[in-house]
Order: structure tokens, then C-alpha cells, then sequence
């Protein structure tokens, strides 16, 4: 079976996180970067990778999303900060090839 992520996106002013699901992390995160769907991402400009968890398939990951969905923000900041403190770009030195 193919990995499968739940990450957190945000933009530069932390003001909303955006928790999605993909089995290509690199690719759909790509996808956000350059807004290669305009919709709620592209508009609010979430293009900075903060936390993302790896699981053994996409029905765990689902399941997860949707728990962490369902969370309030507090919890959501506190999963992050304790992976990332700084709230930085995970995927800031990442190189796109496709």
C-alpha cells in the first residue's frame, strides 16, 4: 500500500490552519505553493507547510484528518509547536519535479 499524510497549511500570519489529506505530500504541497486550484487555499494564501504526519495508508489518514478537524485551533497550535516551534516552511527547501 501506498504512505498517506494528513499535514497542516497555513499562511504567513497564521491567521487560519488548513488540515488536508494526499498521498503524494511533495506534490500536493506543490499544489498549494504555486495555487494550482483556486480555491480556499489559493485564496487565503496558505503556502507554508507546518506539521504533516505519515501514515501506512489513506483510510488511517482520513480517520486522522477528520479527528483533527474536528479539534478546536488551541489544539491544532499546540501539535504544531511541538513539532515546529517556529512555525516554519517544513517544505522551504524542498526541490518540485514533475
Amino acid at each position: 500500500m501506498e504512505k498517506s499524510y494528513v499535514y497542516f497549511m497555513t499562511n504567513k500570519n497564521k491567521s487560519v490552519i488548513y488540515i488536508g489529506v494526499t498521498a503524494n505530500l511533495v506534490k500536493r504541497v506543490y499544489e498549494h505553493k504555486v495555487k494550482l486550484y483556486k480555491g480556499f487555499t489559493a485564496k487565503y494564501n496558505y503556502d507554508k507547510l507546518v506539521y504533516f504526519e505519515e501514515y501506512e495508508n489513506i483510510n488511517e489518514a482520513i480517520i486522522r484528518e477528520k479527528q483533527l478537524k474536528s479539534g478546536n485551533r488551541s489544539r491544532k497550535e499546540k501539535l504544531v509547536v511541538s513539532n515546529n516551534s517556529s512555525w516554519e516552511d517544513l517544505a522551504k527547501d524542498w526541490v518540485f519535479h514533475f
